[in-house]
């Protein structure tokens, strides 16, 4: 019986390991380039999501946390929706 306990924590522990190493894998670089929004304060004024294209032309609102347009985009997105139909939905 204590055999059997020792293969099956073995079997579970890999299992745990195989697990982590695929989301590890799955990790991408975090480098120059891999940023999702762009922010330009001068000489004009403008916010880009560079994974969605949203922009929007008032930086001091989105770094206040005004971010509704950009998470709407991003969900409809990973839904396959387009971006008007998710900030129908938002509202």
């Amino acid at each position: 019986m204590a055999m059997l306990k020792a293969r099956m924590y073995e079997a579970e522990l890999q299992r745990r390991e195989a697990i982590t190493a695929a989301q590890e894998n799955a990790k991408t670089d975090i480098g120059w380039g891999h940023q999702i929004r762009n922010y330009v304060l001068a000489p004009y004024q403008l916010v880009k999501d560079l994974r969605t294209g949203v922009e929007k032309g008032n930086p001091d609102a989105v770094l206040d946390g005004d971010l509704d347009e950009f998470m709407a985009a991003a969900l409809a997105q990973r839904s396959g929706a387009t971006r008007s139909e998710a900030s129908a939905n938002a509202r």
